[in-house]
């Protein structure tokens, strides 16, 4: 029996790419995915704790009162995570050197993130510090009547 050569019908493609560089190009495809954020977690801020974060963001830092001075430039720090019941009610109104390690134009400034214990041994607890910044809020956040006892409680 004679063996010949096969013949195809169709030409091999061509591997284009090495295994390690398909490997490196799935990688560059995986970071050009869409990442989650952050501020997602969690559900949406009703109406009414819309306004109550409002209104406690317009006191400005509550560390920075603390300290002497008064900074109107704050993000709303959640006290205990983003998805529990009346998340954003535990809030505190933080710039962002008090808030976040190393952010704003001060980056000497204690951070609850990462730093919460020594946070709260320089300016006090943050359930604490909630309930001052309710007390200093005007009568009309109705909000604010209902959340001061649950804040004062823990």
């Amino acid at each position: 029996m004679r063996r010949t050569a096969l013949e195809r019908k169709t030409p091999l493609k061509s591997a284009g790419f090495k295994r390690a560089e398909r490997k490196e190009a799935n990688a560059v495809v995986k970071l050009r995915k869409a990442m989650s954020s952050r501020g997602m977690k969690g559900r949406a801020p009703t109406a009414e704790e819309a306004r109550f974060m409002d209104a406690i963001a317009g006191l400005g830092c509550v560390a920075c009162r603390k300290d002497g001075w008064h900074n109107p430039d704050v993000s709303i720090h959640h006290i205990d995570g983003r998805t529990k019941p009346g998340a954003h009610i535990l809030v505190l109104p933080l710039c962002a050197g008090h808030h976040q390690d190393g952010t704003g134009p001060n980056t000497t400034l204690i951070a609850v993130h990462p730093y919460k214990a020594r946070f709260e041994a320089r300016y006090g607890a943050q359930r604490a510090l909630l309930a001052e910044c309710i007390a200093m809020l005007p009568a009309a956040i109705e909000i604010t009547r209902e959340a001061a006892p649950a804040v004062t409680h823990n």
